[in-house]
């Protein structure tokens, strides 16, 4: 992996795959264990940039008042990069949930080549009640039904605690527009595009009860 800065958002290094990475052998089965012995290795996520999460995270270091003194919840949090701009923008603590293994150790050498501080939740905590936070970061969690239909209600349940929910997307196919207020957005390059492409624009959204008026608040 090589250590860079993101771009767009050149306050913020990560390690990052390139075409030498070798990640490819992450997805390969060991051939000498079973099931029982290591669980199926995820596709590496956190080794690649993505629109939802570079545009939730500058506009973060954008705008620091979002976060600062706040306790800051970054739900799959994949390479760490909006739980990086939380802190940097003086978030009171940053715990970040990330289910992969790969990806928390990733996490973890992303805030230490940052000069941050993380709380690491290895575990889905989808499934329970949210952790004592006052604001939960979301960047680009709606690409697949299965995922979409276990955050969704989470966020619901952060709203019933009285946290308020930020969520960075593109527009992946199963974002919940209806309960979205637009906030602001960027153009930023995405996951799987060429280094040359055109950036396209991406949103951040604060996250409502249902029916919630989704129009922009600038």
């Amino acid at each position: 992996m090589r250590i860079a800065p993101v771009p767009a958002l050149p306050e913020i290094r990560l390690y990052t795959a390139h075409p030498g990475s070798g990640l490819r052998r992450l997805l390969e089965w060991n051939q000498h264990g079973t099931e029982e012995d290591e669980p199926e290795p995820e596709p590496p996520y956190w080794a690649y940039v993505w629109a939802g999460g570079a545009v939730l995270a500058r506009y973060i270091i954008d705008r620091p008042e979002t976060v600062a003194g706040r306790r800051v919840l970054d739900l799959g949090a994949g390479s760490g990069l909006v739980g990086i701009a939380a802190a940097k923008a003086g978030a009171s603590t940053v715990v970040a949930a990330e289910i992969d293994r790969n990806g928390v150790v990733a996490l973890s050498l992303n805030a230490t080549a940052n000069g941050v501080a993380i709380m690491i939740v290895g575990d889905d905590i989808t499934g329970g009640p949210p952790p004592p936070v006052d604001i939960v970061v979301v960047g680009d969690l709606f690409y697949a039904r299965d995922l979409a239909g276990r955050v969704v209600p989470f966020l619901d349940r952060c709203l019933a605690a009285g946290i308020a929910v930020l969520i960075g997307d593109p527009g992946r196919a199963y974002l919940p527009r209806s309960r979205l207020r637009l906030l602001a957005e960027y153009e930023v390059p995405d996951v799987g595009e060429d280094r040359n492409a055109a950036m396209k624009p991406s949103g951040v959204f604060s996250f409502g009860p249902d029916n919630y008026e989704s129009r922009p608040s600038r």
